[in-house]
């Protein structure tokens, strides 16, 4: 099992008034897996995603990654932890301006205990998903698509078992969406879990399951 999400929950409060963002959320993911998850704008998604990559701490529940509990994390944990079996891909463009290509897609291996060059298996994966000929240009050369592509394969660095992303179309053409969709799908069938958050209901046709939050809560969609 590469994600177990049990009972999990995340609470705030508005004013005096207690709401859950998170709502009691149960989720298992197999290698592999291809799960998206829509929703209403305000629903809880990207709480729960950010939950699962341990950049919020629920207020009750468990989430495992491979085997391993989040809970009672130190920080120095957690980002062990997302440089060695989460990656993550949020809204927006995260990619580094000053940085060439390569070298934000090379960035998070320096930041685990790793020794040895990176140039190799980070041009591995630009070719892999499709920007090979870009590895030498700064972002701003880049097109939207194109940046997105770079975040994609920065967060695959470290070879992880769980791939996580946050709306990876949202600002995307039609077409590139496609590309980018069918690159997704091919990372899942090399075997990496991929949770993604998405309103667009023509890329759920890619993944293996669809899932619906709505109110903190998550369900199959009918």
């Amino acid at each position: 099992m590469v994600l177990e999400v049990k009972d999990l929950c995340k609470q705030y409060t508005r004013g005096d008034r207690p709401f859950y963002a998170v709502d009691h959320v149960s989720l298992t993911m197999d290698k592999g897996e291809f799960v998206s998850i829509i929703g209403r704008s305000g629903s809880g998604k990207s709480t729960l995603l950010n939950l699962i990559a341990g950049l919020l701490d629920p207020t009750a529940g468990e989430i495992r990654i491979c085997g391993k509990s989040l809970t009672g994390m130190d920080d120095a944990a957690l980002s062990a932890m997302r440089n060695t079996a989460l990656g993550y891909v949020p809204q927006g463009q995260t990619v580094l301006g000053n940085l060439t290509v390569l070298d934000n897609v090379r960035l998070p291996f320096y930041f685990g205990d790793r020794t040895g060059p990176s140039s190799d298996r980070a041009r591995d994966l630009l070719e892999q998903v499709g920007i090979g000929h870009l590895a030498g240009s700064l972002p701003r050369e880049l097109s939207g698509g194109e940046l997105r592509r770079v975040s994609i394969a920065r967060a695959m660095m470290c070879s992880h078992d769980l791939l996580v992303l946050d709306e990876p179309t949202g600002d995307l053409d039609p077409r590139t969406t496609e590309e980018i969709m069918a690159l997704l799908r091919g990372i899942a069938q090399s075997g990496t879990a991929v949770l993604m958050v998405t309103h667009e209901l023509d890329t759920t046709g890619y993944g293996d399951r669809v899932l619906e939050m709505d109110s903190g809560k998550l369900s199959p969609r009918l």
